[in-house]
């Protein structure tokens, strides 16, 4: 065969250049995929003759018009293999697109067909098919080998080291050959030595000749070619069963579709709502439901998340017809287990994307997709991503809350949601495999058209109920069609351990097989021997983190590397190659599905609790285990040992919810079915309900026993559905559940019951509708059923069923077909003429706010009506917005008109309570509206308003009252909500109140303050005492000309005489304190007088200033009888209370010994100091006094405290307790406040009621002792409790000893402490006093911190230095030693290692912001350290994390769910 003379040419990397065939579309397999994309264009170019055909391989035209301008309009090869025409081999194969694009536009060339621009004779033939613009070719462009036929499959495996490789290689390629080559992007004269000189017309993808374009388009070309490239490999590799490694196919082949459902909500819900079924992935964009700039995609393991990204992937590179993909310019999949350490997604996307090419940098992709028409980003394994609870803010974490690519759509495919998510988020979950798509894979992966083989597949998992949850995981039911398909002794499996089993045996017989084929690597591992690998595998999943992968490495060590070898060829291991952030290459392992990493962990479980003589706490064991996330660990161990199982079965007992799956793990324990149908047969004969709060576990539990039951023929008494019903699917005859579950088998349910929700809120308002067809059919699918019960206002009924539809065998069976709507009317469909008949006597209705409830209900009030039957309430809850006199119909806020009241007995309207001034609009009831609805109603014997919102009235003329409604004497009942009720009397048209001595309460908004007036007037005037009346934060001042009180509002409250207490109320809580409000002497006797029933007046607030006396010469004669109790409490947390003594006029406190608290603010601290003042002249004691961060020293000259503020705490005698509080929490310490002896023991002495005094704060520093000879003899005596306390953290109190001067130290916690040492001289010394303390007491520290403190370590590394000379010799009982803020050069860096051999307790080492030495010689390091587990982790200012490998000295990048939070 005749080659092209370029063929054999040497690769930029040295290797030989495949074969020179014409089909060299990216489609073809390994063989090709080596290939430059620069020298495909090169070749190509020269088949293609100018001169009107084409050459030949052997033509001599190459040669003879190779200076020709052979214009090639490069674009890569198009979709699908269907729509590609066969031609010759000769043929160009190009496609001519006449797409632009505008951000990466030449200003100074046309938008036109770039052929326009070069002579007729240099224009390429274009080929068409339908609508597009196509190449011909002479294969298919994903064509498969012939000798190598797929097996297809629904999952994929993560890449292999080799496949990856094999990408990053031609990426690579591509890169080398921008330096002095031609390349995609650039346009450089490749060398003379290896390539003919490329011709400067030669057209790209963006419609220009490559001289012609950009710097940008360049870098755009490169950077989109390089993604298709990158993802050709991946989703050419899917590997559908584990041990089946030599057939890798590509992903559109072997793909088929499970369920997608999506949740229809306007805001994201992290609860079970309802989902609704999406019909195919390529709805993901179309679908206006969820259309959307974020999506979430969820899915179970084995689901098939990946694969959906690999078909959209597979879609995007080869514009496939009918793909959400086809038209998308720029597609980004990043796999979120790769980018540890990795904030910016831009450098991710270079790094595991783009390769080490230089040319497209972080800005360039930045600026590609910003410009870019379209773009999509596809993250894929939110759950696997290291970083999902850093600290640090990444670029992923900025994406979710659409700080980034805000209008970029988004895809985050996660098995459980983020900790946060945008609102405009819409979720989406895979649902697995149903009947339909097992039943497409078996016919397009398995058995092709052969419809026995087929039903033989089917029929055996029918045969295998327990197997029935288990094949809904796609990548499980891969495995299990094809085992059934090709072992003739496939068997009926009594558990799943049984199943599984088998499918562990299965393996290890076909690589026993395949061993025994020529030139082929024998594997002798038995496959009964794997210990090492159970207990890794428990180790993984025990963790509250679980650990999803292993480094080859440590894997290799642990387990050995025949062993590790076998394992990877049986396809349990999968291997992928990583790159690091740094760019270098590291190989992870994992294991092929979780499902395996339970099966092993089940078997050390087993181990562990099988082992004689040993007491194991499976609480313990099971800490981190829940039954919801690994619930086959516990099957799986019930399963292996029967003994083991027992102890499982008890220990779940005492965990509520878990019955049906104690069942299932009896079931495994058994090992046989029939010796759990006891067990079955107990469940069933009750009612076995599914509750929608339900976990996901319990509902399959119970799923799969109701299966159980089915197969075993097992009648189940009653189902009830609680809150979980979604629909009945007709198609596949099955009850779909809001989880997503389906009910298949309920051919032995006797009794359905189905309740929803009451549905009080708005967004539960949409109904669950349920068709005719989806009535009859649940009717035939259950076929022992006798009744099924729908309860709630959830559901939407059909209102009738034709008769004609209704099958003979239904009338036969006269099922019992009833609805009870929750407003007390049950139906009853009769199946004579398939109408509802209603069998509840004078049900009660209630119509609330939402739309749909209102029209619910207007319909069930109208078939009442014409049944005749009477309604005992009917409740507008919230909803009335008035009669309409004219129509003689209720009007709803809603616009609906409630007509027929013909029927009802008892109208309630009920309004909201108007707490808030967007509630201050009232409704007004006329004379007329409220006439008009008693006539309308005729049947009405009551009717209630109820709520402040309501206005009725104030009287009805008696001349405007209708005989008949007299006559009638309908009761009419007005409740504000202050308490009072209101009674409307047809006599004389007045209402009556019914409450003895309302209260009410005025708020500070003005209508409310205007309806208060109003009523308060009405009460005065009919002489009705009012118990209380509430000024709410209302009260300004008391005019006492007018002799009123003033609102805030400037309304004046003027009808007083008949309030018997006034409850003054004012500022109590936190915040900014109003302004001051003082009552004088004038304005207090004043309201006195006015209120002539006023028995109590309180006044509680800080911002009320009252008279700190009244002289007995102002006082009335009157005031001193009637002896009116006036009260004032500023502050509720002083618990101090004035009362005013008639007497003399002074106040008296009825609390003894008030708490007094001052904070920070100045306002307050002058409220206090004020409040402080009156107790000490008083001579009331103080029980504490707590000064609030607001200490700042003694003045010892004036013995006063000086506060922050400067303010003065003079008044100290009466003072028993001082707590001077400080810092005790996280954020900037204030500054250091030392506290001398000379202050400490002034303070003492002025405080001459003292008995104990409490420093407590970081910032405070009191001396380290007072010498015994300066204490005086009194402070002796009275022997006053001094304690100070640091830090509550640190574990330790100190209390001065009045005998020697010195501090006793007090050890406050019973666990282990931390201690953080400041670079202050005072709290250095501190410091190593308490690390004394509690190195002696053996108390162990977790974290000995040296903020900015730590200096040196001695020659002799015995002891820390600090900062200020201060030295710490070697602690035995500290864990974590970290340092902060320090540079650290390799000889403190060693002195440090070697101080922590000395320390035997120490487990981490840890550099904060600190500089350290690159590399350490790892021979330097002391081998003890090795052996002993040392982790030395360093946290750089850049936000990376580093861990030291002792075994060689240097740093390595630290992937955080592997180390320590």
């Amino acid at each position: 065969m005749d080659r092209d003379p370029g063929d054999d040419r040497e690769l930029p990397d040295g290797n030989p250049s495949p074969g020179g065939d014409g089909n060299l579309g990216p489609g073809r397999h390994s063989t090709r995929r080596g290939r430059s994309l620069m020298s495909w264009m090169q070749r190509s170019a020269r088949r293609y003759n100018p001169f009107g055909g084409t050459s030949g391989r052997g033509s001599s035209h190459s040669s003879q018009h190779s200076h020709q301008s052979d214009i090639i309009h490069i674009q890569r090869p198009l979709h699908r293999a269907d729509e590609i025409a066969p031609t010759s081999r000769d043929e160009p194969m190009f496609e001519v697109t006449d797409d632009h694009d505008d951000a990466f536009t030449d200003e100074g060339m046309s938008a036109t067909d770039p052929m326009e621009q070069t002579g007729s004779e240099d224009r390429i033939t274009r080929v068409c098919t339908g609508d597009d613009w196509v190449p011909r070719h002479h294969s298919r462009p994903n064509e498969l080998s012939q000798d190598t036929q797929p097996i297809p499959g629904p999952s994929t495996s993560s890449h292999s080291v080799e496949h990856l490789r094999q990408s990053q290689q031609l990426i690579d390629k591509q890169a080398r050959a921008s330096s002095g080559s031609l390349n995609p992007v650039g346009g450089a004269a490749r060398s003379q030595s290896t390539e003919p000189t490329e011709d400067p017309h030669t057209m790209t993808s963006l419609g220009k000749p490559l001289h012609r374009l950009t710097e940008k388009q360049k870098k755009k070309l490169f950077f989109i070619e390089a993604l298709r490239t990158r993802y050709k490999v991946d989703y050419d590799k899917v590997q559908p069963i584990p041990y089946i490694k030599d057939k890798l196919y590509c992903v559109d082949k072997v793909y088929v579709e499970g369920g997608f459902e999506f949740m229809p909500t306007e805001q994201v819900t992290r609860g079970s709502g309802s989902w609704e079924r999406l019909e195919s992935y390529k709805s993901l964009f179309s679908d206006r439901r969820i259309q959307s700039v974020r999506r979430i995609f969820e899915g179970e393991p084995g689901y098939g998340k990946t694969t959906v990204t690999l078909q959209l992937a597979y879609d995007w590179c080869n514009r496939v017809e009918g793909s959400p993909m086809r038209d998308v310019e720029v597609l980004i999949i990043l796999r979120m287990r790769q980018l540890s350490g990795i904030r910016s997604i831009y450098r991710a996307i270079e790094v595991y994307l783009l390769g080490s090419d230089p040319r497209v940098e972080e800005a360039d992709i930045a600026a590609i997709i910003r410009e870019s028409r379209s773009a999509v980003v596809i993250l894929d394994g939110y759950d696997e991503y290291p970083d999902q609870h850093s600290r640090r803010e990444t670029d992923v974490q900025r994406i979710l809350k659409l700080d980034l690519f805000a209008s970029t759509p988004v895809i985050l495919t996660t098995r459980y949601l983020p900790d946060y998510l945008a609102p405009i988020t819409r979720r989406v979950r895979l649902t697995g495999f149903d009947e339909i798509a097992r039943d497409e894979y078996i016919r397009k992966a398995v058995v092709g058209e052969d419809k026995i083989a087929l039903s033989i597949i089917k029929a055996r998992l029918k045969e295998n109920p327990v197997l029935e949850d288990l094949c809904q995981v796609p990548l499980v039911f891969v495995m299990f069609a094809h085992i059934a398909h090709e072992n003739q002794d496939f068997q009926n499996f009594k558990s799943v351990t049984e199943f599984f089993r088998y499918m562990i045996r299965c393996f290890h017989e076909h690589l026993k097989n395949k061993s025994k084929e020529l030139n082929t690597v024998r594997y002798s591992i038995d496959e009964n021997e794997h210990a090492a690998l159970d207990k890794l595998a428990f180790l993984a999943i025990s963790q509250e983190n679980q650990q999803i992968t292993w480094s080859r490495d440590g894997m290799c060590k642990q387990l050995g590397q025949d062993f590790y070898e076998t394992y990877l060829a049986l396809g349990i291991f999968v291997e992928e190659e990583v790159v690091s952030y740094n760019s270098s290459r590291e190989v992870e392992v994992r294991f092929y599905h979780k499902l395996f990493c339970e099966w092993y962990a089940a078997h050390h479980i087993v181990y562990i609790l099988s082992q004689p003589g040993q007491s194991v706490s499976l609480d313990k064991l099971f800490r981190h285990m829940k039954p919801e996330d690994v619930q086959y660990v516990y099957r799986f161990a019930c399963g292996l040992n029967r003994d083991v199982g027992s102890s499982i079965i008890q220990y779940l007992r005492g965990s509520r919810g878990t019955f049906q799956f104690r069942i299932l793990c009896l079931l495994e324990k058994s090992g046989d079915a029939e010796g759990t149908l006891v067990s079955v047969r107990s469940l069933c004969s009750g009612t076995v309900t599914i509750k929608g709060g339900d976990n996901r576990l319990l509902q399959r539990s119970t799923v799969q026993l109701l299966d159980i039951a089915a197969t075993r023929g097992i009648l189940v008494s009653s189902l009830h559905l609680d809150q979980c019903f979604s629909k009945f699917d007709v198609t596949n005859a099955c009850i779909v559940l809001k989880s997503g579950l389906r009910l298949t088998n309920l051919k032995t349910v006797k009794v359905l019951r189905v309740t929803g929700r009451f549905r009080e809120t708005v967004s539960d308002s949409k109904g669950i509708e349920v068709s005719r067809e989806e009535l009859l059919g649940l009717f035939r699918t259950c076929e022992t059923l006798k009744e099924i019960r729908f309860e709630g206002r959830e559901f939407l009924l059909p209102h009738s069923v034709p008769a004609e539809m209704i099958p003979p065998t239904l009338k036969t069976r006269n099922i019992m077909v009833s609805y009870e709507d929750r407003r007390g009317t049950i139906h009853q469909l009769n199946w004579d003429d398939g109408q509802w008949q209603t069998t509840t006597n004078e049900p009660s209705l209630r119509i609330p706010q939402e739309e749909l409830d209102q029209q619910w209900a207007l319909e069930e009030l109208a078939r009442l009506t014409t049944d005749g039957i009477l309604v005992s309430s009917l409740h507008l809850e919230q909803c009335f917005s008035k009669f309409d006199v004219t129509n003689a119909c209720i009007v709803l806020k809603s616009g609906l008109r409630l007509t027929i009241l013909k029927t009802v007995k008892v109208l309630r309207v009920t309004g909201r309570i108007r707490e808030t001034v967007g509630d201050c609009k009232g409704i007004e009831v006329t004379r007329l509206e409220l006439l008009g609805l008693f006539q309308k109603c005729e049947t009405l014997k009551e009717i209630r308003f109820e709520g402040r919102e309501f206005l009725l009235p104030h009287s009805v003329p008696a001349e405007m009252i209708p005989p008949t409604l007299k006559t009638r004497n309908i009761m009419v009942s007005y409740e504000d909500g202050r308490g009072m009720i209101h009674q409307l009397n047809w006599d004389d048209g007045q209402w009556q109140t019914t409450t003895n001595e309302p209260a009410f309460r005025i708020s500070q908004e003005e209508l409310d303050q205007q309806w208060a007036l109003e009523e308060l007037a009405r009460l005065s005037t009919d002489g009705i005492h009012v118990s209380c009346l509430h000024l709410d934060r209302c009260f300004s001042k008391f005019d006492v000309t007018n002799a009123c009180i003033v609102l805030t509002s400037g309304l004046r409250l003027t009808n007083l005489k008949t309030v018997k207490v006034l409850h003054v109320g004012g500022f109590t809580g936190t915040g900014t304190i109003p302004s001051r409000i003082e009552v004088t002497r004038e304005e207090l006797l004043g309201l006195l007088q006015t209120c002539e029933t006023l028995e109590e007046i309180r006044f509680v607030g800080r911002e009320y200033h009252l008279p700190l006396s009244v002289p007995a010469e102002l006082i009335p004669p009157t005031m001193k009888t009637t002896n009116i109790k006036v009260s004032y409490e500023r502050d509720r947390e002083h618990g101090v209370i004035h009362q005013l003594n008639w007497d003399d006029g002074q106040w008296q406190t009825t609390t003894s010994e008030p708490a007094l608290r001052i904070p920070q603010e100045v306002m307050d601290q002058q409220w206090a100091l004020e409040e402080l003042a009156r107790l000490s002249t008083d001579g009331i004691p103080v029980s504490c006094l707590h000064l609030d961060q607001c200490f700042s020293k003694f003045d010892a000259t004036n013995a006063c405290i000086v506060l922050t503020s400067a303010l003065r705490v003079t008044n100290l005698k009466t003072v028993k307790v001082l707590h001077v509080g400080g810092f005790t929490g996280t954020g900037t310490i204030p500054s250091d406040i030392e506290v001398t002896r000379e202050e400490l023991l002034g303070l003492l002495q002025t405080c001459e009621t003292l008995e104990e005094i409490r420093f407590e704060g970081l910032e405070y520093f009191l001396p380290l002792s007072i010498q015994a000879e300066r204490m005086p003899p009194t402070l002796k005596t009275r022997n006053i409790k001094v304690s100070y306390e640091r830090y509550r953290e640190h574990g330790v109190v100190h209390q001065l000893n009045w005998d020697d001067g010195q501090w006793q130290h007090q050890i406050t916690v019973d666990g282990s402490v931390r201690v953080d040492i400041f670079q202050g001289k005072l709290d250095q010394q501190w410091g190593k006093k308490e690390l004394a303390v509690l190195s002696t007491a053996g108390v162990s520290i977790n974290r000995l911190y040296l903020h900015r403190s730590f200096s040196n370590i001695t020659d002799n590394t015995q002891s820390i230095i600090l900062t200020s000379g201060c030295t710490i010799p070697v602690l035995h009982t500290v864990r974590e030693l970290r340092i902060s803020y320090t540079d650290v050069d390799l000889e403190v860096f060693l002195r440090i290692l070697a101080y922590t051999k000395e320390c035997t307790k120490i487990t981490w080492i840890i550099f904060e912001y600190c500089n350290v030495p690159d590399e350490v010689d790892a021979k330097l390091i002391p081998h003890l350290l090795k052996q002993r587990g040392l982790k030395v982790y360093w946290f750089p200012k850049t936000g990376e994390e580093y861990i030291l490998d002792l075994g060689a000295g240097n740093w390595k990048k630290w992937r955080r769910q592997y180390g320590r939070d």
